[in-house]
């Protein structure tokens, strides 16, 4: 749980040190920054999203995860959360969209899962360093424009990360070189479609599609199954 605990402490830090920022930033600075993060995001998305080997499976679980999110309604219970955090945080109007962006983006990555298995699995943190310090660098900047609410993203990574690498032991046999792409791509469409969600061309639901991320685990295990079957 090393790795983790880093990672969640440096977004802390960070977003700590952009909040001390924000308020030496006028208005129109903060909107340009924004943008530029913006187009930062859909770039590392779309690098993500180009590693799929097997388009096929990605658009199965893109539409597979989006059902089951809708039915379970993750992006509401998301929003809930966040409006709760803001309600607790006086003089900030911001906290909910910050909270959930930044959620989204520090969990739905490659290096969060991959980072999360090598805890798990064999005790190297190296990944998860690297995210610690990508993650902190990038909760400065987000946080000097969407507040304090990046500072709880760290709760959301924590957990995630956490189960993982928990789970990693029981996880290894199913996550192959092969799931890990797979997942990565589906990943990197939601990611691509954080960055349009910032630059608010279009509200697309990604907590609503973040089950997408775990469909390529579901079919590979019962592709396993039919051939042990058979």
């Amino acid at each position: 749980m090393l790795g983790t605990i880093v990672n969640s402490l440096a977004i802390i830090i960070g977003g700590m040190l952009g909040v001390m920022f924000r308020n030496g930033l006028r208005e129109r600075f903060k909107e340009t920054i924004m943008q530029g993060l913006s187009l930062s995001v859909i770039v590392i998305g779309l690098m993500g999203a180009l590693k799929a080997e097997n388009i096929l499976l990605v658009i199965i679980s893109i539409v597979i995860g989006s059902i089951i999110g809708e039915a379970v309604k993750i992006e509401q219970k998301l929003n809930s959360l966040g409006d709760f955090i803001e309600s607790k945080v006086k003089g900030d109007s911001n906290v909910s969209r910050g909270f959930v962006t930044t959620s989204l983006i520090y969990c739905v990555g490659a290096m969060a899962i991959v980072g999360a298995l090598e805890s798990g699995l064999t005790g190297n943190h190296e990944t998860l360093f690297a995210k610690s310090i990508l993650d902190g660098i990038s909760s400065i900047i987000f946080s000097s424009t969407l507040g304090i609410g990046v500072v709880f993203s760290s709760i959301s990574v924590f957990i995630y990360q956490g189960v993982i690498t928990l789970l990693a032991s029981s996880l290894k046999t199913l996550l192959t070189d092969a799931v890990v792409t797979e997942m990565s791509a589906v990943g990197g469409i939601l990611i691509m479609g954080i960055g349009f969600n910032i630059l608010e061309v279009k509200k697309i639901k990604i907590g609503n599609m973040l089950p997408a991320v775990f469909i390529p685990i579901i079919y590979y295990a019962l592709k396993l199954l039919y051939f042990n079957i058979i």
